[in-house]
Formats: C-alpha cells, sequence, structure tokens
C-alpha cells in the first residue's frame, strides 16, 4: 500500500473555497484510483470525489457536483480536492484514499480502497 498524507484542511466562511493535497508515497502512484471521503459529525462516511489512474475518469457525489473538482499531478504524487462554494454542511474530516487498480478502469463509486490518510479537517462556518 501507500502512505497518504492530506493538507490544506482549515477555517472558511460560506461561500469560500479550499483546496485540499494529498501527496503519496511511492514508486506506483500512477497505478492508484484515488478518492476524496468525509466523515461528518453523526453522520456516516461518504464518498465525494475519485478519479482514475490517468486522470480521465471521474465521479462526485450528487451532494458536491458542480462544486468540488478533484485532479491528480502523477508526477508530484499528488491528488487535489478543489472545493468551491462551500457549505457549513461540508464541515466534515476528509480523507484522501487509494485502491490499487493495476492501470486498469474500476467502477470508481463502489471501490475498496487500499490505503488512506490520517485526515484533514475542513469547516465552514456561516
Amino acid at each position: 500500500q501507500v502512505q497518504l498524507v492530506e493538507s490544506g484542511g482549515g477555517l472558511v466562511q460560506a461561500g469560500g473555497s479550499l483546496r485540499l493535497s494529498c501527496r503519496a508515497s511511492g514508486r506506483t502512484f500512477i497505478s492508484h484510483a484515488m478518492g476524496w471521503f468525509r466523515q461528518a459529525p453523526g453522520k456516516e462516511r461518504e464518498l465525494v470525489a475519485a478519479i482514475s489512474w490517468s486522470g480521465s475518469t471521474t465521479y462526485f457525489a450528487d451532494s458536491v457536483k458542480g462544486r468540488f473538482t478533484i485532479s491528480r499531478d502523477n508526477a508530484k504524487n499528488t491528488v487535489y480536492l478543489q472545493m468551491s462554494s462551500l457549505k457549513p454542511e461540508d464541515t466534515a474530516v476528509y480523507y484522501c484514499a487509494a485502491h490499487y487498480s493495476g492501470l486498469r478502469y474500476v467502477n470508481l463509486a463502489a471501490l475498496d480502497f487500499d490505503s488512506w490518510g490520517q485526515g484533514t479537517q475542513v469547516t465552514v462556518s456561516s
């Protein structure tokens, strides 16, 4: 498995933007689909966005469509989550996750992810 470290969380007012970063160790990053999950107080963990190994395919939860963008830079072993038009209900701990896909395409919404980061707190105030 790869080691993942998230960064970029913080406090932002409603309507603002924030970009999360997740850097992976190892030399097999290109073989992994990547995802962002979040868990809010009193709620179950939710997949909010995912991206294929090549970046050609993405997935977004209905709750964030049109507001969040996921991207990756394989040269930097990094995946990003750009969050815009943030709402108080976006407040959660956000986790980066990786799935070894072996340069094949998979159903991004139904993956059992192999590796997880420690999480970064995102708080949206009103």
